[in-house]
């Protein structure tokens, strides 16, 4: 059995503790200013997903019980698609589930593939470099945030863009 699969609005309570949960690596590491509890609310992940982000799930069985442990967002926006909201329970990282998620959205599209994140968290960037990302230029990162992306200038000062 597949242990990937496309989440639906049943799974917005295990959507939103996983990026909450996975989020809090980012505490003391990206601007004090941009962190806030929980990092990412739930009226926030809906209206995301409202704007057209598709979560895809990695589901374990634990004790007989399907439970999500990763997730994964897909976004069409037009010429390019993004990748949204990458996250793994912390006791699940470095297990492979990150990699086989991104393979799996990769392998959904054929458009070119933006992903972005926080310039200070290291191994996230690390994490898409081994997959075959690059970061791109500041002056790119800054005119595809802006073209692509709904962001305060303040996060786009302090993200990267990631292509292949």
């Amino acid at each position: 059995m597949n242990p990937i699969r496309p989440c639906g609005p049943t799974d917005v309570p295990q959507i939103f503790s996983i990026i909450n949960d996975a989020a809090q690596a980012y505490q003391g590491i990206i601007p004090a200013d941009r962190w806030h509890e929980p990092y990412m609310p739930l009226d926030e992940l809906k209206a995301q997903i409202a704007q057209g982000i598709a979560f895809s799930g990695y589901e374990v069985t634990e004790k007989s019980q399907p439970k999500l442990v990763g997730i994964m967002g897909i976004q069409d926006r037009g010429d390019v698609t993004l990748i949204r909201h990458a996250y793994v329970r912390t006791d699940q990282r470095r297990s492979g589930i990150g990699a086989k998620l991104l393979t799996h959205l990769e392998r959904t599209t054929t458009k070119p593939i933006l992903i972005g994140t926080w310039a200070a968290a290291s191994w996230a960037i690390h994490f898409y470099e081994k997959n075959g990302y690059r970061v791109l230029s500041r002056a790119d990162t800054e005119r595809l945030l802006r073209k692509y992306w709904s962001m305060p200038e303040r996060q786009i000062e302090t993200s990267v863009v990631l292509t292949k």
